[in-house]
């Protein structure tokens, strides 16, 4: 019960109200939206935990197949047209529905900025003209175009609880309606026509449309890929179905828990969810764990109609890139007793197809020109780089943007970093990133839990103090087994180390044995050894050029999983083994700890034993040291080119770079924070 505030007395003037501290309370998520859109009903059917993480966190992610599916529809989403009157003595029953499917179109299309307006149901005295071309939708065979034609209608029914937009509504002079949805891919050879969700949410529009006042018994599917209108017949049977799902995306969304993922399915392949539903890495780190996995969470959501048949189509198609072979989670023969190696599937992209766009050179701008950012140099050339291409732009120095390159990089979700000239990093500008709530709170909740926060700590540093003895057996010339056995001592300490205090000592010594060591890495002539040679660790500023790489190191993977936790839906300024301070990536810091050594150090060792980078490009300030601009580019284009370079997980066992290792590592957190994974895995290299 909160306190009653104090009263305050101020000599000159009148008594002042001042509140009581109330204790601070982690907000909780709120009950699910009343209306269910009819693309969670066919959600829920295909795999409730796609439609959780899309209905209930916000989360989406594009690839080749929703792109397609937006191209399909980029006729369908513009609204036009017009339906037919309704019958008589239907109006009376439709107008309060009316009222509220306006109201819900307009707030959804001023949240989504997509500026769909609700098609009004009202009468014309003359059929609308048809734009050209538009019998591309139908068979060849198909009758003459019906007389009233709208597209992207959106309708809604308190009554039913079921919301949607539909592509196309095609009726006729009495008044009936055939609603048509559009698909991207082919035609399935299946009873019905289609398989259950797909049919479900052509069932949520018929009943819509009903509720509305219009008469409707059947609905269509135009299948782009097969330039083919499929009929879809309404009957009770799927009236209960589609009823029944409605139900059910309200009950899981309601329950505000993630539906585990699917075991070992063909669904998987081809979703464009998969980098963030992590299923396979999930359900094998419960099984590892000691967790046994429902094979029975394959047949989620209403049960199947009664004909059997297997309902695996959905959003894709099944397997289209031919892995189904490869079932996630397989245990596979090998020598000896061992049991249960796995083998996992990766079923996304091994790289990222974008690339991050540097600007360092002093004076630049950068500007817009179409779908391309242009920076232009003082001397007057210019460099372009496609917004499609580009996942992130750092800004180093002082370097101007334009508001409209901005805006386009703001739009497209693409971070915007500004760092110093020597690359310390500032901050980011970004549009609105992950609206996954759930996870922010659990986050917080996670900070407050002091053995949540010793636990990973230990899991970092273990993994730091492990990769940097790796670094050094890999590298070193000839490393001592005082220094090897003396980093193995320190990181089991570190595994059993009781407070987060003893743990930064056992860190900060394990850095002073790492580091006295790290010469030995460096190789060349002496002339080389003698510019490049290192006595421990400092910084701010640096006071030798090896640290002066090892700053820029830190400094841009600090940057980089700032990016990342942002995109994830982490807040990047909220630790749990670096305490928050002001203007501190302290999560950021956290997850970097177990790469410093194999991404950061790793880089500086290689720029140096390679001649990438030599003691000329280097400039002294006092004491301080720092890279002239072109060592600096030479720098980033080495940086880059181990971030891209491949790496076998060592959890999970398959090949993707360095870059999409950290998009990995941070949605593993976000896994560990919602529960559904004990203990985050560390990145431990061999």
């Amino acid at each position: 019960m909160a306190r009653a505030p104090e009263r305050v007395t101020d000599e000159s003037s009148e008594p002042l109200i001042r509140a009581k501290p109330l204790p601070r309370r982690l907000p909780v998520v709120g009950a699910p939206p009343e209306l269910v859109p009819a693309r969670m009903i066919n959600e829920v059917l295909y795999c409730e935990r796609l439609m959780y993480l899309e209905w209930a966190q916000g989360e989406f992610e594009d690839n080749v197949f929703t792109v397609e599916g937006r191209s399909v529809h980029r006729r369908a989403d513009v609204a036009g047209g017009e339906l037919p009157p309704r019958p008589a003595g239907a109006a009376a029953r439709g107008g309060a529905e009316q009222a509220a499917a306006q109201r819900a179109g307009a707030e959804k299309a001023a949240a989504q900025g997509a500026g769909v307006e609700q098609v009004a149901a009202t009468a014309s005295p003359a059929p609308p003209r048809r734009a050209a071309g538009r019998r591309s939708d139908r068979d060849d065979d198909a009758d003459e175009p019906a007389p009233y034609e709208a597209r992207s209608v959106w309708l809604s029914s308190e009554r039913l609880g079921i919301t949607a937009k539909i592509d196309v509504v095609e009726g006729d002079a009495s008044g009936r309606l055939l609603p048509i949805e559009y698909k991207r891919g082919h035609a399935p050879d299946v009873p019905g026509g289609a398989y259950l969700p797909e049919r479900a949410q052509l069932c949520a529009h018929v009943l819509l449309l009903r509720e509305h006042g219009y008469a409707c018994d059947e609905a269509a599917i135009y299948f782009a890929a097969s330039r083919r209108r499929v009929p879809i017949a309404i009957d009770e049977a799927l009236i209960a179905a589609t009823e029944a799902a409605a139900a059910r995306a309200r009950e899981v969304t309601r329950a505000a828990a993630i539906p585990p993922p699917l075991v070992d399915s063909p669904k998987c392949n081809g979703c464009s969810l998969v980098g963030i539903c992590l299923p396979d890495e999930t359900n094998l780190l419960r099984r590892l764990s000691g967790e046994e996995l429902d094979a029975a969470t394959e047949a989620q959501g209403p049960a199947p109609e009664a004909d059997g048949s297997e309902e695996l189509e959905g959003p894709l198609a099944v397997d289209p890139w031919g892995l189904a072979g490869a079932a996630g989670g397989e245990a596979r023969s090998g020598d000896g007793d061992a049991e249960g190696e796995i083998e996992l599937r990766r079923l996304h992209p091994a790289r990222d197809d974008k690339l991050p766009v540097y600007v360092q050179e002093q004076g630049a701008r950068v500007g817009l020109a179409g779908e391309r950012l242009v920076v232009h140099s003082r001397a007057g050339g210019q460099t372009e780089a496609r917004l499609s291409n580009t996942s992130q732009v750092a800004l180093l120095g002082n370097v101007q943007i334009s508001t409209q390159a901005m805006r386009a990089l703001l739009e497209r979700g693409i971070p915007l970093c500004f760092m110093t000239s020597g690359g310390y990093y500032l901050g980011r500008a970004t549009g609105l990133e992950s609206r996954n709530v759930e996870l922010r709170v659990a986050q917080h909740r996670a900070a407050a839990d002091e053995a949540f926060c010793l636990s990973f700590a230990r899991g970092v540093v273990v993994s730091k103090i492990k990769n940097a003895r790796t670094m050094l057996r890999r590298n070193h010339t000839a490393p001592e087994l005082a220094v090897l056995s003396e980093l193995d001592q320190l990181a089991r300490k570190a595994a059993e180390a009781p407070s987060l205090a003893s743990l930064l000592g056992l860190e900060g010594t394990a850095a002073r044995v790492y580091f006295g060591a790290f010469p030995g890495m460096l190789k060349g002539t002496d002339e080389v050894k003698g510019a490049f040679d290192l006595e421990g660790r400092n910084r701010r500023p640096p006071r030798d050029p090896v640290n002066a790489l090892l700053s820029l190191a830190y400094a841009l993977l600090a940057k980089e999983l700032a990016v990342t936790l942002g995109t994830v839906g982490l807040d990047p300024l909220l630790g749990f083994y670096h305490q928050p301070r002001f203007g501190r990536p302290a999560l950021a810091l956290d997850l970097m700890e177990e790469f410093r050594p194999i991404v950061a150090d790793s880089v500086v060792v290689a720029v140096i034993n390679n001649g990438v980078v030599v003691p000329d490009d280097f400039q002294r300030f006092g004491g301080a040291v720092a890279l002239r601009p072109a060592g600096r580019k030479k720098f980033l284009l080495a940086y880059e080119r181990r971030m891209d370079q491949l790496v076998t997980h060592p959890v999970f066992g398959y090949r993707i770079s360095y870059r999409r290792v950290l998009e990995v590592q941070a949605r593993l957190l976000a896994r560990v924070l919602l529960g559904e994974v004990g203990a985050y895995p560390s990145f431990r290299t061999r």
